[in-house]
């Protein structure tokens, strides 16, 4: 059975590419400096493309080009195609593989990410996920530095956007949390940490300034942690083998809240979560980074989902 094409035949390869650079840069000046051509000529292909859609995929914003709802839209798919078009070409040379360098940080390296891994894996078997764990600003670092391709976690400090964009995928909590069984489980939260050693996000962890305002809004200043770490495995160990208390990002410790070995310490503010998503540099993505965000995107669908559920 015949079918309608949806696309207009008249779409070519050139037309996707530039458009998917523009809206990396959101610039056609930076863009058609890089590809060598004219801008009016760039400008023209552009134009060529949305009338062949039959939708505008860009507004202007002062010198910046903003992607309209279509546009987005259009650059999630159009991302994924070109990717299929590359991974189809290097299947034909078996020899070569490819590398995604990814800076994970805690609050979605025990939970979310293991679940985008194996994903990835079905869609993109001949790529290999290459992971760098560490505290924000090493993660941030090598982003910029060209070390990474993207980061998960946190949305970075304002001062640490320019030049990178940022996606966000959910929005996540801050808990305090002790071992099953603490003896000030029933007390009253500020009780609970007025009379015990506490474990405090590292310094340069992006979640420690919200926990510091929330001891300070109880009056509990100046307060010298047994230890201070995001690392799952130290917190944990802490908490079960004394009567510590840990804030921690909800991620980190689900399980074990799940499982029952911790329980958690009611707060009761909102201003302790923040938005948790993928940070990269602005500029074409490289070879599998598009599906990598697209699995990110699905895996956190999935998981509101079944939050929902259940």
């Amino acid at each position: 059975m015949n079918k309608r094409a949806v696309m207009h035949p008249g779409v070519k390869l050139r037309h996707v590419r530039a458009f998917l650079d523009i809206a990396a840069e959101r610039s056609l000046t930076a863009v058609a400096r890089a590809q060598g051509v004219t801008q009016p000529a760039l400008s023209r292909t552009l134009m060529e493309l949305e009338t062949l859609l039959g939708q505008q995929l860009f507004l202007r914003q002062g010198r910046r080009l903003v992607l309209t709802e279509a546009g987005a839209l259009f650059r999630r798919h159009a991302a994924m195609a070109v990717e299929a078009l590359d991974a189809g070409a290097a299947a034909l040379r078996p020899e070569i593989s490819g590398v995604v360098r990814v800076g994970v940080l805690p609050t979605a390296a025990t939970r979310l990410f293991p679940r985008v891994v194996l994903r990835f894996r079905e869609l993109r078997p001949e790529m290999v996920l290459a992971v760098e764990t560490g505290p924000h600003h090493h993660l941030i670092r090598l982003l910029r530095e060209g070390g990474i391709e993207l980061m998960v976690g946190r949305l970075p400090d304002v001062s640490e956007i320019p030049g990178l964009s940022f996606e966000h995928l959910y929005e996540e909590d801050i808990v305090l949390v002790g071992r099953a069984g603490h003896p000030l489980a029933k007390r009253p939260t500020v009780e609970a940490l007025a009379g015990s050693e506490l474990i405090l996000p590292s310094a340069t962890a992006l979640i420690r300034r919200p926990v510091d305002d929330y001891l300070a809004s109880l009056g509990l200043v100046g307060i010298l942690p047994i230890a201070e770490t995001v690392s799952l495995a130290l917190g944990r160990g802490v908490c079960l083998a004394s009567d510590a208390l840990w804030f921690i990002s909800r991620g980190v410790v689900a399980e074990e809240l799940e499982r029952g070995l911790m329980v958690e310490f009611p707060v009761g503010v909102k201003f302790l979560s923040g938005a948790v998503g993928v940070t990269r540099r602005r500029g074409v993505p490289a070879p599998g980074v598009a599906t990598l965000e697209e699995v990110a995107r699905e895996v956190a669908r999935q998981a509101a989902l079944d939050e929902e559920k259940g």
